[in-house]
């Protein structure tokens, strides 16, 4: 979901945002441990942020579902985009952001500088950021995949917001994004229009492919959407060690990223039990698409899509809890 580089805070709440109408499950459980006092997660309670695409909550679900059922602490989960999660750790109000995408300025502040944050592993997840079309377009236009390619087409994806140049579609205001500086520095004619949410990317995908409209837009893996819609990835200058450190001078594609857990200090040291699944939470990018794909498609809550996961991967997830 970017290394991602910070985008924006602006956004629109997540039930706007990206859920498709996933809902996400918050209520405590009912038998929560008694522990001693100090981090939330010490008096039985453990707060997972929620950032607005539906992947993360995937992933966050099925966590606290097991937090909920097998470790039976309270859960909560308060929607918090992704900088705002970060500065979470530091007043207490979360302990685990189950899927950070990169982030290394806030790693500097938080963890290196702060010392409120610790790495907590990896998620398993492969995440990918990219430009995509729609895979008709790229069939009737073999030489649109790559990005020199672009400003011939630009007039194909013209909107009524893109100024009469070319919209390339971005979602959430607060997503990672290096796609401004991409633009200015391909000298591609094109605008950046944020079309404000995950529904809204995948209301514009999916339109593409079934009205044959022409477009250009952000997107990233691992998500469900690629099992459903035939999409072609735009080939941009390749990414390289180091490419991407000036967000003013960005002129290379996103790197692939090894996804991972950001927890709180204070939740490291006392979370017990808690911390220690979170630790062990490992899955495969196919997992995730599968919990979030009943959450967006076929009516499931958080809570239903997570219970449907764990009762048919039993093995797995026994392996994440504390010995």
């Amino acid at each position: 979901m970017k290394i991602r580089l910070l985008a924006g805070l602006l956004a629109l709440g997540l039930a706007a945002v990206g859920c498709g109408g996933a809902k996400v499950d918050t209520s405590p459980s009912s038998s929560a441990a008694p522990a001693a006092s100090g981090s939330s997660a010490a008096t039985g309670t453990v707060k997972i942020a929620i950032n607005p695409w539906v992947g993360y909550e995937a992933s966050a679900n099925v966590v606290a579902y097991l937090l909920k059922n097998e470790l039976h602490y309270n859960v909560e989960m308060p929607e918090i985009k992704e900088q705002l999660a970060w500065e979470g750790f530091e007043t207490g109000d979360v302990d685990v952001i189950i899927e950070n995408w990169g982030h290394p300025d806030l790693k500097k502040k938080f963890i290196e500088e702060k010392k409120v944050a610790v790495e907590a592993g990896s998620t398993g997840n492969k995440g990918i950021i990219g430009w995509y079309v729609p895979k008709w377009m790229a069939d009737k236009y073999p030489d649109i995949t790559d990005y020199k390619n672009l400003n011939k087409y630009a007039s194909l994806f013209k909107t009524s917001e893109s100024s009469g140049k070319g919209q390339l579609l971005d979602g959430d205001p607060s997503y990672v994004t290096n796609d401004e500086a991409l633009v200015k520095n391909l000298k591609l004619n094109y605008k950046v229009v944020t079309g404000g949410s995950e529904a809204a990317l995948l209301k514009s995908a999916t339109q593409a492919q079934e009205q044959q409209k022409a477009l250009l837009f952000y997107f990233w893996t691992p998500h469900w959407l690629f099992d459903k819609v035939d999409l072609v990835r735009v080939n941009l200058p390749a990414w390289t060690d180091g490419c991407d450190a000036d967000p003013k001078k960005v002129a290379c594609d996103y790197p692939e990223m090894d996804l991972d857990k950001i927890v709180s200090k204070k939740f490291a040291d006392t979370g017990g039990k808690a911390y220690e699944l979170v630790k062990n939470f490992n899955w495969t990018n196919e997992d995730q698409n599968a919990v979030a794909n009943d959450m967006t498609n076929n009516g499931l809550t958080g809570e239903q899509a997570a219970k449907k996961w764990i009762e048919a991967n039993t093995a797995k997830w026994q392996a994440w809890l504390p010995k």
